[in-house]
């Protein structure tokens, strides 16, 4: 930054330097927070424990007495960035073409899940 200011380095240069810095630079975990700890590798790790937790929740939907209450739906890995107080995301209209009709915010039925599966 002194050689920026004593004009011994140009501007283009210092954004280039600053662009490049390594990912778990000082800079990077000041500018994004713990995002920068989670590479490709953390969020498809994420992404599977996400995956097979829906599995079994399906299996002991589909499986389970359907006069018994059924489990709640598993809650996500936390990952950088969600909103701390809201673990589900609202549901959303579909893109035009789609029907417009909303998607569901937490979990399929036990019905839909038999006509899935069946």
């Amino acid at each position: 930054m002194l050689d920026w200011h004593r004009g011994r380095l140009s501007a283009r240069r210092l954004s280039v330097l600053i662009a490049h810095l390594p990912r778990d630079s000082s800079v990077n975990r000041r500018l994004h927070g713990e995002a920068v700890e989670w590479g490709a590798a953390e969020h498809l790790l994420a992404a599977i424990t996400d995956h097979l937790a829906a599995a079994n929740w399906m299996t002991s939907v589909i499986n389970g007495d359907p006069d018994e209450e059924r489990p709640d739906y598993p809650d996500p890995v936390p990952r950088p960035g969600d909103a701390e107080d809201e673990p589900f995301p609202e549901a959303e209209s579909a893109p035009e073409g789609d029907g417009g009709a909303p998607a569901p915010a937490r979990g399929p039925s036990p019905g839909e899940l038999r006509l899935f599966f069946s």
